[in-house]
């Protein structure tokens, strides 16, 4: 093999990687700016005014991911656990926006924590936990696009109640429940947006289909995951927790009564012959 040859293949290489790490892409910009504003709804009032006045600053920190921690984070989401080096190195994220926050150094703390949405949210995205195998080309396009045009319909909801008293040592085993429930979730969108050899367009599925049910818990479940992650740092520092929103219980109305299920008792072994 020549050197131009092997130089050849190896830009072919690069070519065929980008596009589909391209494709691959997790919760697009304007996804990641509703995400943050509905988590916002979850935490103190001090901390949501805080975080509000430096969105551009969040949202800019959080784009200044480490590449080698994004790197392993990425590798840890294609396999579905979260090594312990991986955490540690996610949990020193946490401690540098509580540190600068004890220091008193508040502007700055607070643009650190809002970053930190950038984890709760990779976790919580069904597409980046879709093992190494990933998409065929065009899917990941047609489930993001299927989810911003949704967003009006998608009842946002908190995915689990109790993370949002959870403290900041709990952070690990929290992230890495959040990782396991989004993989469970990624095989649908292959499964329903891929069949006999081609993509399916957003515009053919509606809130009948699976992609809406795991479009909607997924949006719930990153929502939920960035505000228990922001409220672990916080009260870890002590922050201000008065006036903090209690998330209202929606019941069913006019539904009809679930029968109670017989319980039926095992027939007795019929006596031997």
């Amino acid at each position: 093999m020549t050197a131009r040859f092997r130089h050849r293949m190896l830009a072919l290489g690069f070519a065929a990687a980008s596009l589909t790490a391209a494709d691959a892409q997790a919760w697009p910009s304007a996804l990641m700016e509703s995400l943050n504003r509905d988590a916002r709804r979850l935490v103190p009032r001090t901390l949501a005014r805080l975080m509000a006045e430096r969105e551009k600053e969040i949202f800019e920190e959080a784009r200044a991911f480490p590449a080698v921690l994004a790197q392993a984070l990425a590798a840890d989401l294609s396999s579905g656990t979260l090594r312990p080096e991986t955490l540690a190195a996610l949990d020193a994220r946490a401690f540098e926006a509580s540190a600068l926050l004890r220091d008193q150094k508040v502007s700055d703390g607070i643009i650190k924590l809002g970053a930190l949405m950038r984890i709760a949210a990779d976790l919580s995205d069904p597409v980046l936990s879709a093992g190494p195998e990933g998409y065929p080309l065009g899917v990941t396009r047609e489930y993001y696009t299927f989810i911003s045009g949704s967003l009006d319909k998608i009842p946002v909801v908190v995915d689990n109640e109790p993370a949002l008293r959870m403290p900041r040592r709990g952070l690990g085993g929290y992230w890495q429940t959040v990782l396991g429930r989004s993989r469970i979730d990624s095989p649908v969108i292959r499964t329903e947006l891929f069949r006999n050899g081609r993509v399916i367009s957003h515009r053919t599925i509606d809130y009948r289909s699976p992609v809406f049910g795991v479009a909607s818990l997924s949006y719930s479940r990153g929502v939920t995951a960035i505000a228990a992650t922001w409220l672990a740092v916080w009260r870890d520092v002590r922050g201000d927790v008065t006036r903090t929103p209690r998330p209202a219980t929606v019941a069913p109305v006019n539904a009809p009564p679930v029968p109670p299920t017989p319980i039926v008792s095992p027939s007795a072994p019929a006596p031997a012959q």
